[in-house]
Order: C-alpha cells, then structure tokens, then sequence
C-alpha cells in the first residue's frame, strides 16, 4: 500500500516513523521484559549425543548414525527442543546405544562380536590416489574405527566391477594397513577362482583378511597398490569410472570389521584412561574406587553437582554388573545407567519454587553454562566452566565474555561452524546431490566434499578472525585446495592441503559464489533460478516467499520444436499464469542473477539453449540490476537486513526454540550494539549470550 503508481512517502517518512514504532517497543520491554520460555526437558539431539560421548568418555568408537534415526527439523534446525520427543521407539534405541558404547568404552573382554561397515560414495573416484591412504595406491578407503579389546579382527573388502581382460593383463594387489604399517596384500587375478570365480566381469567379490590388532582407535586403509609397470591404469583410467559404465579396474565398494575374535587382556585405550582414574588392588579397593569413577563422570554427565542419591542409583547397577563378571563389567553396567538417565538425556530447566505464572527470571549459573556450551559446543560444559557455574561467577559479564573468547578459540568450537553454517545454508544437502553425469562429467564426492569445507573455512574466518559478518557476502577471499582451484579456474595451487586465496574473479567473492550454495540450489540436470531466489530471500533476508499454490504445472524446458529453452524463457511462459507470477517475481530476478553459474557452480556465458546468458534483473519495487556482482551490491546497500535475519537464525540456533515478537527488542539491541563494530559475527554471538532470551526464562503459565 498504497498500489503502484500511486503518490506513496519518501524512504525518510517511512524510516523514521519505523524508528518511533521501534523505539517505544524496545522501550516497553526494558520496562517489563519477556525473555520468552525455553521448554523445560531439551533432548540431546544426535548429533550432540555424539559429541558428548566423545568429551565424556573420550570415546569416538560407534558410528550414531547407525545407532540413532535423524531428528526431526523445525525452523531450519534439529536442535529444537519442541520437536526432540522421545517416544518408546527412540528409548529403546538410546538404550541399546548406552549398553553398546558403555560395554565398548570400558573394554569388557566379554564384548560380543559385532561388525561395522564403511561405504564408498558411488561417485568417489578410485582411479587416483586419495589423501589418507598410502602413496603408491590409488582408490580404497581409510577409516577411524575403533578396537575396544586386544584381539583378532577380520577385515573384509567389497570389491565390484572389472573385467576379465584388465585383470588377465595385470593382476591387481589390495593392501590392507593399520596405523600406516602394512598387515597384508591380496592378489586379485582373472584366474583366481576363489576371488572371481573364473570370470570376475561385473560381478562382486569380496578379500578377507584376519589380523591380530591392538585395542584403541585405529585408522584402517585398503587401497590398490598402484600398477607402475606399464601405462596398464592409465591408458583405462577414463574408464574407471561406477557410473553408468562398468568401470574398468577394481574398485572398493564397501569395508567391514569384525570381532573382536579371541579378545585378550592388556592394552590401555583412550577411554579406559578417561574413564578408569583409579583401580582396585584388592577386592576391598573396588568399591570405593568405583564410587569415585561414576562420581567424576556423574558431575559431568549431569552438568552439575552430584548428590548421593544420584551416586547410590549408579552404584546399585554397578553391584549388578560386579555379580555378572569383574570389576570392569560392573563400571560397565553403571556407565549404562548413566547413559540412559534424564538428568544426561535431557537439560533440564526448572523454574523456582513459589514463582508466579508469567514471572521472568533469571536462569542460574549451572544452566547458563549448559546453554552457552551446547550453543558453541553442541556438548557438555568443560571443567572450567562447570567451576565457574558451581562459584556463580559465570554471570558476571566480564568473566562471560572471556568465556565466549576462549570457547570460540576452542578446537569444539568446530561443532559450531559445522552444525550452524550445514543447516543454515543448506550445507547437508550437498550428501544428497547427485548432478547427472553426463552432463556435469567432473563432478565427484572429492568436489562435494570441498565444496562443504571451503563454506565452513569462510564462516569460520569470519567468526575467529572479529570479521565482519557483511564478509560473509562480500569477502574478496576463499579457501581451497586443487581441487577446487581447478574447478574455479584459479591457477597455482596444488595439492589436497586447503589454503587462504585472494580471488581475483568478484564474481566468486562471498557465498553467492560458492559451490556449496550454487549446487544445493540447483537440479541434477539444471540449475534453478526459483530454488536460487528462495534461497537468498529465505536464508539471507528472511522473507521466504508463500508455499506454491496446489497444481502447479511443470516448467517446460523444450519449446514446440523439441528445442532446449533457456532458464530465462522456461520460466517466462510459467509466469504467463496469474497464480504463478505474483511470487516469482520475487523469485525469479535473484536467480537469474546466478545464471552464469552452471549446476555444479562453474562459470558459463552460454545458456541450456547455446545463447547468451541474459543475467538482467529487476527488483518488484524497481530495483535494476545485473549479475552476481550487481545482487551482492543490492543485499549490502541495506546490510541491516542481513545482519538481523543472521541474528534471528543465530539466536534460533542458540535457544533451540523459534524467535517471536516478543524477542524482537533483544534481536535489534544486538544489531544496534554490533553496528558500532562493523556487524562483527562474534560480536553478534557475545551478543546473544549477554541478550535477555539467553538468560533469562519465563515461569510457566
């Protein structure tokens, strides 16, 4: 309002009358805050249980993915706690997880034999060397897995494709390595029956070796020795491809480990040193000395103070466990307890006794200091700031605003860079890209992979370095490795190691010219100026457009002839329906900015149709532009809007539930705050902690 055309006020009137309405709002919420409310149990997502598996029990043995389903999403993330229920289903699987992490920690020689599997993406190249596995060889896997016993383990390799003639010429020789030392080779030849049964075209077979292998975390390598005899590989190597045609060489497809088989005692691994401080001489010792173990994981477990109840309920599993077997199987038994307890589950806020409905108050120092971490951590509290919550000191803000420094200068802080930029930028979505490969033949998960981690280097850069969040649009620097230089033309850099790069190219500077964010925006056979312009509308200004209306008919990408039409011309005919037009012309303009970048991010000046690439655009209010350079420009001529759209999505993140109007005040106090230092992103975080939401709660009403 008022229509288009029409005498409407100057950007001046409508900004100061916005500013009135701001300030007497803000105002009111000093005068009678509302921090809002957090809900009372917040289950541990999956990922947060992972981790705080790792920091608790320096155990990284299991893979939760196979242990624990995906959590639900709301509001863009999995970390709600609106959404995180735990129905009979889900307890059941957080109670085989806690009987198989403890009894795999504490190193019970009656662990039952168990394997688990490593798949190879079907589009990782094996024709080459991979970083990881040992020079000389070329395709295979390496993985982290860890052995919770000395013992015999068998070791078994999937191996698929092939013909006949390539391994008749060449035998092919499979190294299996522990820890960069060899353990065994395996010959693989056309007439080896035991491996191809006669004729291995096609087909699949699988190599298995049993080693004896010490307890702990271990990385684990097969690969092919690679053949230097004759020009054998190279001269087929174009072949080697999965898909679609068989390829030419053997390749890996998937890596089991078994056992343990014949477990024997000795060994220290990480988790038993984490876990066993103490350890019983005589069997007068055993008590004690358990009480003291669960009492020190207790306290970080609960992220609190342990009492003796909470002590005495561990202790009864513990005696249990002692009748079944030893010492070991009893600490066993109780870190199983321990595991499946709410108090570890959940975070649990209670209001205070004899409160009003309604009433807000301030949130104490043992939740504070759980909020802060599973914010910047996704894990429990450290010692220090469990000492400084248990004192009361962690409130005062200058001791929390050299928290918030050392934590984000914390190898955990990775867990935030990670787990915030994945979901809000879609970063997760990459596993699920698949472009079609004959158009896109250079595509691959080393390509996928680099993608997600030069995303992750930017927003880390910006975070660590006081960088302004603006940079996260506008950085004129990136992070690369051969790789991806090569997929972005840009020349001298080599090897797999990512390093810092000034881009010469002002099209690639910022997300907007990332890889990760062009492919999760687009089709497998396409790009897609709709999905690109919802996605800067969504994700950088935080005005997603309305759903679709029911029964929207398919873009036609042919034109009667059967002739291919560019993006520009599809989507022109799709806006000729009045339902249709109305949001794409949101939409659509953002997108087409974008166009010059294929489906897999790389630069094109010729359309699906062979014509120029028309990246011309114009805003519903007016505003021209062209090409990614000329969007970048419009999203920072009003850097306010980024800046509290990041805030709002940040502050999300950090309370795990939805912001509301009533948040609104906190939000533009952060914004106004971070203004004088240049929109700062760790300001913006330091922000949120010290905000009224962050530590502050609602009684219930």
């Amino acid at each position: 309002m008022p229509p288009a055309g029409m005498p409407r006020p100057d950007s001046e009137i409508y900004e100061s009358f916005i500013v009135s309405l701001e300030n007497e709002l803000d105002l009111a919420a000093q005068l009678d805050p509302n921090p809002g409310r957090t809900f009372t149990f917040h289950r541990l997502n999956r990922t947060e249980y992972q981790r705080v598996i790792h920091d608790l029990l320096d155990f990284e043995g299991i893979d939760m993915e196979l242990l624990l389903p995906a959590d639900d999403v709301s509001y863009g993330f999995d970390n709600i706690g609106g959404v995180l229920k735990l129905p009979p289903t889900l307890l059941e699987r957080y109670l085989s997880a806690a009987r198989k992490i403890s009894r795999n920690a504490v190193g019970d020689l009656e662990v039952p034999i168990d394997g688990a599997t490593y798949r190879l993406k079907d589009d990782l190249p094996q024709r080459e060397y991979l970083e990881g596995l040992p020079f000389g060889t070329r395709g295979g896997i390496s993985v982290r897995h860890y052995f919770p016993v000395n013992g015999e383990y068998e070791f078994r390799a999937k191996l698929e494709g092939a013909t006949a003639a390539a391994i008749a010429l060449l035998p092919h020789e499979l190294e299996f390595s522990i820890d960069g030392e060899r353990v065994s080779v395996s010959s693989i030849k056309g007439d080896n029956a035991a491996l191809v049964g006669g004729d291995y075209a096609g087909g699949t077979e699988f190599v298995e070796v049993r080693v004896p292998v010490q307890a702990g975390l271990r990385t684990i390598a097969v690969s092919f020795l690679k053949i230097t005899s004759a020009e054998f590989e190279d001269l087929i190597q174009i072949y080697a491809r999965p898909q679609p045609m068989k390829p030419l060489l053997p390749l890996v497809r998937n890596f089991t480990v078994t056992g343990p088989f014949n477990p024997v005692a000795g060994g220290q691994t990480p988790s038993q040193e984490r876990i066993f401080e103490c350890r019983p001489v005589t069997a007068t010792d055993e008590l004690p000395c358990a009480k003291r173990i669960m009492s020190t994981l207790a306290r970080y477990a609960y992220r609190r103070p342990v009492s003796v109840g909470d002590i005495e309920t561990l202790m009864t599993f513990y005696a249990v466990g002692r009748e079944e077997g030893s010492f070991e199987t009893g600490i066993a038994r109780a870190i199983e307890r321990l595991l499946v307890s709410p108090e570890f589950l959940f975070r649990i806020e209670r209001d205070p006794e004899n409160s009003q409905p309604g009433t807000p108050f301030q949130i104490n120092d043992l939740e504070l200091a759980s909020r802060l971490s599973f914010f910047l951590w996704s894990s429990i509290p450290d010692d220090e700031l469990l000492k400084l919550a248990v004192e009361g000191s962690l409130k005062d803000p200058a001791e929390l605003s050299r928290q918030v420094v050392r934590m984000l200068n914390s190898p955990k802080a990775e867990a935030f860079v990670k787990n915030f930029s994945g979901q809000w930028l879609q970063l997760r979505n990459l596993d699920a890209k698949q472009p079609q490969e004959i158009r896109f033949p250079n595509w691959d998960d080393n390509l996928r992979q680099s993608f997600r981690r030069e995303t992750e280097l930017l927003f880390q850069s910006v975070l660590l370095e006081d960088r302004s969040a603006l940079e996260l649009l506008s950085a004129d620097f990136t992070f690369v490795n051969e790789r991806l230089a090569e997929h972005y033309n840009i020349p001298n850099v080599h090897g797999t190691r990512f390093r810092r790069v000034t881009l010469r190219d002002e099209a690639r500077r910022g997300l907007l010219g990332h890889g990760s964010v062009l492919t999760v925006t687009s089709r497998s056979t396409r790009t897609s100026p709709v999905i690109r312009g919802k996605w800067v509308l969504e994700k950088l200004l935080g005005t997603p457009p309305p759903p679709p209306p029911p029964n929207v008919e398919n873009l036609i990408e042919k034109n009667d002839a059967g002739e291919a039409l560019s993006m520009r011309e599809a989507l022109s005919r799709h806006r000729a329906s009045p339902g249709c037009a109305s949001c794409h012309s949101q939409m659509d303009p953002l997108g087409f900015a974008l166009e010059n970048f294929n489906a897999v991010g790389q630069w094109r000046d010729k359309s699906e149709a062979n014509t120029p690439i028309d990246t011309s655009a114009v805003l519903p209010n007016g505003t021209v532009f062209n090409g990614v350079n000329g969007l970048r420009d419009v999203l920072l001529s009003k850097p306010e809007q980024f800046v509290i759209n990041l805030t709002e999505t940040l502050m999300v993140y950090a309370l795990g539930r939805g912001v509301e109007y009533y948040d609104m005040p906190a939000l533009r106090k952060i914004v106004r705050d971070s203004s004088d230092e240049g929109y700062k992103l760790s300001s913006l975080v330091l922000g949120i902690i010290q905000s009224v939401p962050f530590q502050m709660r609602s009684v219930q009403q």
